[in-house]
């Protein structure tokens, strides 16, 4: 755990470039630190590693006051990637990767064993790779070395500084993807320095935004997005930005309630006076508990009106439903794939509680995605319509 005491840092010319810093980054959590360039969010990382020394306040490790440690053995103890990677031109990849666990003492058969496995594990062949020099590989595969040379020595905790701020679009993406696998696997304590917001949403267990040296706001990706602390988070992190990662959206927070059901032994007439008085084609069938049994179509209605009794006759069994913790992506997901274009939503007892349709998905995210201008009508959408 990482933990800031009242830590602020004065510069000799009395710039306060970070104010009073309360906060704590729990162990195997994955933070992000983010903001306007100046705002101290590299400082506040270098504090930890005492590559910058704090001025006033305590910053702890597990417990531990860094200040009482050798800077040197407490850098040979915490992992740091950059985004100038800073591989040593004249060491192969091997020695860049090796090169703390040479410093720490490791013996050449534990050290080698070690350089090979985190080669594996960054995606980088040691029968290929090892020997090579840095000068002979891509940006993302230099990157890559850097990510396994700050993983070499096994460290707690890793330092991350734009790390993939260099990279083409592309590759940043995959050496983020490749990111999160081993973040999931090795469950390191990361704290992790970016400018990009969507990057930070996609990596973090929290974000921290941080303005002229202040943090004004610490919470998850979905808290962040639903409830900004004040206008200058909600600014930064843009009105819409919710709707542009539907992960963090509940589909709950989407669904239209109150939802047309009716039940198995309604007849087929009062089914369609149903479906008038609610403006739509399907009826959401629920038994006596109101739990979801199968959607009810006009079509079918109309097809099967002298040959049937009751609804329960025609009702087409759905396995395309929602619990109400699902996200609007899933929703999404799987919308091409419902019977007539609609998703129950239903409680942990799968007790109908709402319903999304294709128009209304189209409907809460079209708007935003292409900006909504003032004074436009759109068109509502009914529940079981097809668009």
């Amino acid at each position: 755990m990482i933990t800031f005491e009242n830590v602020s840092k004065t510069y000799s010319n009395h710039f306060h470039a970070i104010k009073v810093l309360n906060f704590e980054v729990q162990t195997g959590e994955f933070v992000s630190f983010i903001g306007p360039s100046g705002c101290g969010k590299t400082t506040t990382m270098k504090m930890i590693n005492r590559l910058i020394k704090h001025t006033e306040g305590k910053i702890l490790i597990n417990g531990k006051d860094i200040s009482s440690i050798n800077p040197v053995e407490l850098r040979r103890n915490i992992g740091y990637v950059i985004q100038q990677i800073g591989l040593f031109p004249h060491y192969t990849i091997e020695e860049n990767i090796g090169l703390i666990p040479e410093l720490k003492g490791w013996d050449k058969i534990r050290k080698k064993q070690r350089v090979y496995e985190l080669m594996h594990m960054v995606g980088l062949e040691p029968d290929r790779f090892a020997r090579k020099y840095p000068k002979e590989l891509s940006g993302g595969q230099q990157q890559r070395v850097g990510v396994a040379r700050a993983l070499a020595a096994d460290p707690e905790i890793i330092l991350m500084d734009e790390p993939f701020g260099a990279l083409d679009p592309i590759t940043r993406e995959q050496l983020q993807d490749e990111f999160i696998r081993l973040q999931k696997t090795l469950k390191k304590t990361v704290v992790f320095v970016t400018h990009d917001m969507d990057e930070a949403l996609k990596m973090s267990d929290r974000i921290a935004i941080m303005k002229d040296g202040v943090l004004l706001q610490f919470d998850t990706p979905e808290k962040l997005l639903k409830q900004p602390a004040d206008g200058f988070v909600e600014e930064f992190i843009g009105k819409t930005r919710i709707y542009q990662n539907p992960e963090f959206i509940k589909v709950k927070d989407i669904m239209r309630d109150n939802p047309a059901v009716a039940a198995p032994d309604l007849t087929p007439s009062r089914a369609f006076n149903q479906m008038r008085q609610r403006r739509t084609d399907t009826l959401i069938v629920v038994n006596e508990n109101g739990q979801f049994e199968g959607i009810v179509s006009a079509y079918d209605l109309q097809s099967h009106m002298d040959k049937i009794l009751t609804i329960q006759e025609v009702v087409q069994e759905q396995h395309f439903y929602l619990e109400e913790s699902s996200t609007a992506q899933d929703a999404l997901i799987i919308i091409s794939e419902a019977k007539q274009g609609i998703i129950p939503i239903v409680s942990h007892e799968k007790v109908v509680i709402g319903v999304v349709t294709r128009a209304s998905l189209l409907t809460t995210f079209a708007g935003h995605w292409a900006g909504r201008k003032e004074g436009v009508q759109y068109e509502s959408d009914f529940v079981g319509t097809t668009p």
